[in-house]
């Protein structure tokens, strides 16, 4: 009798010990769960994923919103890497879209001058459509006139592309990739692409362009989003003030090709040196504004040889917003939006008139295939092409 004691005395304690141990590890879950779930909060960088429509091949589109504890948020789509909407800081804290674009993935397909999107093989133009690699000469798809122009009849923005998301504590990835097949638009190479966008707390946006093939060929990778810091798309945006690094910019011929002189910017409407008012000289005398309808040249930045740098300034002085581009890029192609003819639907109502959004695209030189003056583009195997822009709002 006493041993059956002496057992069930020890299996209450045995049971004493599991029941204490069990209590503990509950604890610790609960824990564990409290600190991921305040981590969690104050994580405020977040990425959400939703449908955003299906192409005519029955190909799925997604739309990825990428949002910073500061309240700025990013639409970007999986057909052409296309920046869908941007909202941004006034100087009144306020956040609002500054880019141009459209509210269905229908429209966007049907007529689009390259709203936010990625832009490739090639950002600009080619002269004919024709470049030379080594001993072999390729022909691209012309569909500007006898240029090529953006990568040709289905550039890279008007693919639908991979998408993966990566995020840490303070910034919210995205990163897209894609591979142009050997001969794509008459490119030669099997290119590996990927463009990441990366948003972090200081509301900035940087772009990461990479690629690697395995044939020569050519790269120029850039972004294409048309800004208009009022947030009224009905308004223009020759109010807007600009700085570009530049002493020099290259002209151009009747069909936008360059020339192949670097011009000095000084005594022209092209000195954008100190900040200035795109509608200042936009409708003067001058032969180069003349051929460009307004502005639509590569500008060559300065400091080249110190790579990532202050390219350019926008100061919208009405709402105080303020956006600074940083680049490793050897140009910037400044557009103001010249062929807006009001026949383009606006965002929640309304038409793109003529000029009410303007690109700043960092990239080489256009016709660079053909000037052998101009840096190089060309991309061989083994090599891997990597250029970097930062876009950084603020509001003064």
């Amino acid at each position: 009798m006493k041993k059956i004691i002496k057992l069930s005395y020890l299996l209450l304690a045995l049971s004493g010990t599991l029941i204490l141990v069990q209590c503990k590890t509950e604890s610790k879950q609960k824990d564990t769960v409290t600190a991921e779930a305040e981590e969690a909060v104050q994580n405020k960088v977040t990425i959400t994923k939703s449908k955003y429509g299906t192409t005519p091949d029955s190909t799925s589109v997604f739309k990825y919103t990428l949002k910073n504890e500061e309240g700025m948020e990013l639409d970007v789509i999986t057909y052409g890497g296309i920046i869908t909407s941007w909202k941004a800081p006034d100087k009144n804290g306020v956040y609002k879209d500054v880019v141009l674009g459209y509210d269905s993935l229908s429209q966007y397909i049907k007529s689009n001058p390259y709203f936010g999107a990625v832009i490739g093989r090639y950002g600009n133009r080619i002269a004919k459509g024709k470049l030379k690699i080594g001993e072999n000469e390729y022909t691209l798809a012309t569909n500007n006139g006898l240029n090529h122009l953006h990568g040709g009849i289905k550039g890279f923005d008007k693919v639908v592309w991979d998408a993966k998301e990566i995020i840490s504590d303070s910034a919210a990835s995205l990163q897209l990739s894609y591979l142009s097949k050997d001969m794509e638009e008459g490119y030669p190479g099997n290119l590996k692409t990927a463009v990441t966008y990366t948003l972090n707390n200081n509301n900035e946006l940087e772009v990461l362009y990479e690629a690697e093939t395995d044939k020569a060929t050519i790269v120029n990778l850039t972004q294409h989003t048309y800004f208009n810091l009022s947030a009224d798309f009905s308004k223009p945006i020759l109010d807007h003030e600009i700085m570009i690094n530049a002493d020099k910019f290259l002209p151009v011929d009747e069909t936008l090709i360059p020339t192949g002189e670097l011009l000095t910017v000084e005594g022209t409407p092209f000195d954008f040196r100190t900040l200035k008012s795109i509608g200042k000289e936009i409708e003067v005398d001058n032969d180069q504004i003349k051929k460009g309808l307004g502005y639509d040249h590569c500008w060559v930045l300065n400091d080249q040889d110190k790579g990532f740098r202050l390219a350019a300034t926008v100061y919208h002085p009405e709402t105080g917003r303020l956006l600074e581009i940083f680049t490793t890029e050897p140009g910037i192609q400044f557009y103001s939006g010249n062929f807006l003819d009001g026949t383009l639907p606006a965002k929640n109502g309304g038409t793109y008139a003529k000029r009410t959004g303007f690109c700043l695209e960092t990239q080489h030189y256009p016709d660079s295939p053909n000037q052998t003056a101009f840096p190089s583009v060309i991309l061989n195997p083994g090599e891997k092409y990597s250029t970097k822009t930062t876009f950084k709002f603020s509001a003064k």
